[in-house]
């Protein structure tokens, strides 16, 4: 399931001028994991990234009705089209093309185990995969693939 991009504040709409996007919790090791792992096969350099800890992060969280402390989903956007949960996953990895795709086969998991699964292992993140003391730093060539905008 997805949601228009056009559903954020015009602000947000043109900070992402039409780039695919992540949000990720940059303190959490799994999603940090997630990050990295993108970053490493997007050879294409297809997407940008922010940290739910962010302005940009916690302004799109506030918009999107979601917890902006607690970060229980990352936030993919592909397309002008914004994916939470398993679908995000998915979404991401059908963008990185094969043979990642492949892995976007979760989303044909029946939505009454797939939400259920996805939350209780975000709900229990920190426990199971460990927590960063702070937001990563990028290095200078990482950091230009972060967008922000300004508090």
């Amino acid at each position: 399931m997805s949601r228009p991009v056009d559903v954020l504040p015009p602000t947000q709409v043109a900070v992402l001028a039409g780039r695919d996007l992540i949000v990720f919790d940059g303190e959490c090791v799994l999603c940090s994991g997630f990050f990295r792992f993108v970053l490493r096969h997007d050879h294409a350099e297809r997407f940008c990234f922010a940290t739910a800890q962010s302005p940009l992060g916690q302004a799109m969280y506030r918009a999107l009705d979601l917890n902006p402390t607690e970060f229980e989903t990352n936030l993919v956007i592909v397309n002008g089209r914004i994916y939470e949960n398993l679908d995000a996953f998915a979404a991401a990895m059908s963008a990185l093309g094969w043979p990642w795709r492949a892995l976007a086969v979760v989303r044909f998991i029946p939505a009454p185990i797939r939400h259920p699964l996805y939350q209780l292992i975000a709900r229990n993140r920190y426990r199971l995969f460990g927590r960063y003391d702070t937001c990563m730093v990028p290095t200078p060539d990482i950091r230009a693939r972060f967008i922000d905008i300004t508090p």
